[in-house]
Formats: structure tokens, sequence, C-alpha cells
């Protein structure tokens, strides 16, 4: 018995170091908010962008010159000009103007052709710009590697982790034909699939959350009733694992961001659909940051 005891009592030990503790939690955690706050700090981060310009059917000229169509910030008075026809966008370059791709010099160039190629990226100085396509309206996305924004970043303040946020979701699969409204903060309507609600508990109560699917894993965008007081008032994203073979999930409310435009007025953030707005105050994640 004596033998037996101590046999049960090894066990249960290992038992409780194979499972995760808060410690551990809590590290993994703060990982994975360094390795975003990282990434909102890089070239291709949302912090260095500095313009967002609609294109016009035929000739538009850009450079930092007032008499330009598109006024960049800074560069060259005159860098040359986006011909957007037919749903493609070339550029041509002034003479005197010095724009690069890839470490070669660009005169003239097709740079978008359809939204789903990889963009075509220039390079004049500190900036850096592309096309982007929005519904039937065609933009170019400005970046500026010296922005202030980038070097005045000092992190984003965040809920403490709580893994009674980290909560289980069952899939309610929706009909075939189901799709849910997105709206962005450019007045973009879209209509795009969802594979239905995902259904979770919190505090005794039901609540339910409809993504869209995102490669491998789900995405959520959704408002509860901290918006506009302790987080971004336009509410958060959060990503999840695609169901199991049980239609089940975990949403991590901890890993709960804002999205780019509580950084920049130059991105195009889809807005929570009406289905995702909670009747919940979710004390976890990011907090709001800025004044955007």
């Amino acid at each position: 018995m004596k033998q037996l005891l101590l046999l049960i009592g090894c066990l249960w030990l290992q038992g409780l170091s194979a499972m995760p503790t808060d410690t551990t939690y809590e590290a993994a955690i703060n990982a994975w908010q360094a390795q975003r706050e990282a990434a909102l700090v890089s070239e291709a981060g949302w912090l260095n962008l500095a313009g967002l310009f609609a294109l016009k059917p035929g000739r538009n000229t850009f450079g930092s010159a007032p008499d330009n169509a598109l006024v960049f910030p800074k560069g060259e008075a005159h860098i040359g000009a986006f011909i957007l026809e037919n749903g493609q966008v070339r550029v041509e370059i002034a003479p005197a103007a010095e724009v690069w791709q890839d470490a070669k010099p660009v005169n003239r160039a097709i740079i978008f052709r359809s939204k789903a190629e990889t963009p075509v990226v220039l390079q004049h100085q500190s900036l850096r710009w592309f096309v982007i396509q929005r519904g039937e309206r065609f933009l170019v996305r400005l970046r500026d590697l010296e922005h202030p924004a980038v070097q005045q970043f000092n992190g984003i303040e965040r809920f403490p982790s709580d893994t009674t946020w980290r909560v289980e979701a069952t899939l309610e699969p929706a009909a075939p034909d189901f799709q849910l409204r997105v709206a962005d903060v450019i007045g973009t309507v879209s209509m795009q699939a969802s594979p239905g609600a995902f259904l979770f508990e919190k505090n005794g109560q039901p609540h339910r959350l409809y993504p869209t699917v995102a490669g491998d894993e789900l995405f959520f965008v959704f408002a509860d009733e901290t918006n506009g007081d302790s987080t971004y008032g336009a509410g958060r994203f959060l990503y999840a694992p695609l169901p199991d073979a049980q239609g089940k999930t975990v949403l991590d409310f901890n890993k709960a961001y804002n999205p780019p435009c509580a950084f920049t007025a130059w991105a195009t953030c889809p807005l929570p659909s009406p289905e995702n707005y909670l009747k919940l105050s979710i004390t976890a994640g990011e907090k709001t940051w800025g004044e955007h």
C-alpha cells in the first residue's frame, strides 16, 4: 500500500509538471506581445504610414509641391505621375527624381494590375509607396521610414493576463449561403463568407461571435462594452485556431488587439459587424493607444 501511494504521488506530481502554469502562460503572452510590437515598428508596420491617396481615372501627379494632385509630406517637389486606366496603374517618374524598386532605378513601370498580386513597392528617399484596391477604389498607401511615430512608440498598455479569458467556443454552423456584412472606415462594404457563430459562455451568460476565415485561422472583428473607455472605440481584432472535428476552438481574449486604425489615420480597417457587438466587458488584451 505504501508503495502504491508513493507511485500515485509521483504520477500526480508529473501531471502537475506537465500542466501549463500561470507563469508559463504569462511568458507566452509577453512573447506574443513583444512580437506584435516589433511588427508595428518594422518597415511593413502600421506606425510609419504617412498618407493614403485616392487615384482618379487618368493622370495623377505626385510630389511634395502643392500643385500636385497627390501632395506627399516630403520628397522632391515633382516626383512623377500615376496613370489609372482600366483597373491598371502605371507610374511615370520625372527625369530629375530618383525612384527605385529593389535597388533598380525606375522611369516607367506598371505597378498594379490586380489586388491578388503582390504590391510593387517603390522607394524615394525615406518614402515607400504602393497601390491598394478597396472595392472599386484605387489608393496609394505611403510610408515614411523616418516617421516620428516609430521613434516615439514605447509599447501598448494591456490588461493583466488572465487565463479565465481563454474560453472554449463551439461552432453553430451557418446556412450555406450565409455571408457576414463587413464595412470599413472608408465606407466600403463587402459580404464575406463566415462558417457561422462561435458560442461561448462568460459569467454564466451565453455569447456568440461570427468570424471570417483568414488562411488557416479564424478572424474576429468584435466590439464590447469597454470600447471608447479603456479600449479602442471601434473594436478590436482576434485570431483563433480553426475548429476541431467537434467544432470547438479556443478564444484567447488576452490576445485581443487594436486594429491598425488605432495607430494611424491612413488605414482602412474593417468595423465590427452588427452580430459581433458583445454585451460584455472584455477586460483582456490590448487597451487603447494614441488619439486615433
